[in-house]
């Protein structure tokens, strides 16, 4: 006999899935996402300092006070000192060093360390969480950095910055109606050449009673990304990145490139018409030490609206921002600069919620107001755009007149030049800081050696007396190419 089944009445079914409704809730929560109820803290290193750090301080904020608190996701911001410091903070901890810190979940990092911890296999693939759409996006010169010359994708673009020549006008403005130079030689570095030693021979005429004491005219800034520029606008490679050192056509000693830029270095060094200085252009630019320098379009907020010079007397400032001078008959070349997000890998909730974090940080409406005050360069196609064709009202009209003519300076960039993106590898920075020690080393010894033997002959004689076999010198005793150059 079979038993007999009690049916189940239309208000006990109800209460019964009254009863298990939050069991039934609670198994389709998806467990690798945060929410109010789970939330997430993520970690963020970086190094951005005045106007760039208060606007993603600001960012921050509003992103915790909104998205982020609807999808319980709190970022909290650290600013380290400089990109070494971090650097040197970032494979520390990834080592387990005694007394490292833990790993944040997110650090701005450059493609130099990035590739340390990608091979490490400690960061995240953005190809994971970001869909194709999502990523067609972004200008892809920006997005192809972040691949470290590989199919993964380690490092989001968040900003970008090139190089521009910075001009002090008042100054320059002085000294060119006297000697009939224009803003317009200053787009080739013969032009820069030519013009360094004219200012030098101006200013060593307003003291006659002390020779020799002309000014500098120019610094490139940094002295490795002017060769390395240098080279691609010469056709030809600087960096040899398979076989980690410095490339050159065949033999290094019969370049025709590398002793066109190095002398094109040297010369001015030795003889008073280029800095020799290793730090940040805009530095020289306020004590009126040079009168144009090339560097980062990201350093335009630096540049003072005053000179002070060694005796304490002050000047005005104003400047002109020009395209990346070429050498002469090169092709237009130019540096894409800027670190990229890296994310830490993590457990799937943080991964998720570091990848919602960087797609709501990087919308191209929020990326322009982050960027529109700093120098530095929206990371989506719309946004960059707006700003290279200077229809960005927030980038515009800030109030810095330095900001805008920058902006208007990459503009005219936007159509003829070319961006080049340095190579990376381990070994890089250590390649980039002994070239630059030693170079300037060289040039250095030999200016003083110049200044002393130009007490008893004419100038061009005792720089050729000191040049001679310096270019040898330097490369020999170097060790700076790749195995077969």
């Amino acid at each position: 006999m079979k038993p007999k089944v009690k049916s189940l009445s239309l208000s006990g079914a109800f209460a019964l899935f009254i009863i298990f409704l939050p069991v039934l809730i609670l198994s389709c929560a998806t467990p690798d996402r945060p929410s109010p109820k789970n939330p997430v803290t993520l970690t963020v290193w970086h190094t951005m300092v005045e106007q760039m750090k208060t606007n993603m301080d600001s960012m921050v904020e509003e992103f915790n006070c909104g998205a982020g608190a609807k999808e319980g996701i709190t970022v909290q911001v650290s600013s380290v000192a400089n990109t070494a410091f971090l650097h040197e903070k970032l494979i520390s901890a990834a080592a387990g060093d005694p007394g490292a810190p833990s790993l944040p979940d997110m650090a701005v990092i450059y493609p130099n360390v990035a590739i340390i911890l990608a091979e490490q296999g400690l960061l995240m693939d953005f190809k994971t969480h970001f869909t194709g759409t999502e990523l067609s996006r972004f200008v892809p010169e920006f997005l192809e950095e972040g691949f470290l010359g590989g199919d993964t994708l380690y490092a989001l673009p968040i900003a970008k910055s090139t190089e521009v020549l910075y001009v002090n006008t008042v100054i320059f403005d002085r000294f060119a109606k006297a000697a009939r130079v224009s803003l317009s030689q200053l787009d080739t570095i013969e032009g820069i050449l030519d013009t360094a030693e004219k200012y030098y021979a101006w200013t060593d005429i307003l003291t006659p009673d002390i020779p020799h004491d002309g000014k500098t005219f120019f610094y490139p800034d940094p002295l490795f990304n002017y060769f390395m520029i240098g080279f691609e606008q010469l056709g030809s490679a600087f960096i040899d990145s398979e076989n980690k050192g410095l490339n050159s056509e065949g033999s290094p000693l019969e370049s025709k490139i590398f002793r066109r830029i190095w002398e094109s270095y040297y010369k001015g060094a030795v003889r008073g018409r280029i800095a020799i200085f290793n730090n940040y252009g805009n530095y020289l630019a306020k004590t009126g030490d040079i009168v144009c320098t090339a560097s980062t379009s990201a350093g335009a907020v630096f540049y003072p609206d005053s000179v002070t010079y060694a005796d304490n007397t002050k000047e005005n400032a104003q400047w002109a921002v020009l395209p990346y001078p070429v050498f002469s008959g090169a092709e237009k070349v130019a540096m894409q600069r800027g670190g990229g997000m890296c994310v830490i890998k993590s457990t799937p909730v943080k991964e998720y919620a570091a990848a919602f974090f960087l797609k709501w940080f990087t919308d191209a409406e929020r990326n322009a107001r982050f960027t529109a005050t700093t120098g530095y360069m929206p990371v989506q196609t719309g946004a960059y755009s707006a700003r290279a064709m200077g229809t960005d009202t927030a980038a515009y009209g800030q109030g810095n007149s330095v900001l805008d003519k920058m902006f208007a300076a990459v503009s005219l960039m936007e159509n003829s030049y070319r961006y080049y993106i340095p190579p990376v590898f381990e070994g890089f920075d250590s390649l980039q800081r002994r070239f630059i020690a030693d170079i300037q080393k060289a040039a250095s010894a030999s200016r003083e050696e110049y200044l002393g033997l130009i007490k008893t002959m004419n100038e061009e004689d005792a720089y050729n007396k000191i040049s001679q076999g310096a270019f040898e010198n330097f490369i020999l005793k170097g060790n700076y190419f790749a195995p077969g150059n």
